[in-house]
């Protein structure tokens, strides 16, 4: 083998190998940044919708199965979680400009943040709720009847989780309309 060969092999390696550590060390990346302890360190997070969160079904209920920021907030799915981690870097912009980072401000604009979400959920058909739960695994019957009646309705329309189920997790925001 000719030595110039053996130098495109051994870069092609290289390459490759550089390939699978960026690779390995992405997916680790973005995996850290999908942790309860990640979504609660900067104080925004952790003064305001964590504490209410803490007040929810989906932090502690008599199941024991416990959803957490990224269960709700971020895609399953490969490119769906990669779009959405990149849309998340606005979220760190206005973390640096302090744009929320007291109560009074976060509140400000909280029925912005949370229409945003509700649209977003609403688009993609609940896709993150959907994670945990489906139509076709619920049981009507141990329901409440009222419960039942709007499930069924909610599904004969074709309607999305978020649509009846806004501040299962959060407050609500307060409309001044």
């Amino acid at each position: 083998m000719r030595s110039g060969a053996r130098g495109v092999i051994g870069l092609v390696l290289v390459g490759a190998l550089g390939g699978v550590l960026f690779w390995g060390a992405f997916n680790t990346a973005m995996e850290a940044t999908n942790t309860m302890e990640f979504c609660t360190s900067c104080h925004e997070m952790r003064d305001n919708v964590y504490a209410e969160y803490r007040k929810s079904a989906h932090y502690s209920n008599p199941s024991g199965v416990r959803a957490v920021c990224s269960d709700c907030h971020v895609p399953k799915e490969w490119t769906a979680k990669l779009w959405r981690k990149i849309q998340a870097t606005n979220e760190l912009f206005h973390h640096l400009r302090g744009t929320i980072d007291t109560p009074e401000k976060f509140n400000e604009r909280r029925a912005q943040l949370a229409e945003h979400v509700w649209a977003t959920m609403k688009a993609n058909d609940s896709r993150e709720c959907r994670n945990c739960h489906s139509w076709e695994a619920m049981d009507f019957h141990k329901q409440t009847q009222r419960s039942r009646e709007k499930m069924e309705e909610g599904r004969a329309k074709g309607q999305t989780c978020i649509e009846c189920h806004k501040g299962v997790a959060h407050t609500l925001p307060r409309r001044d309309d």
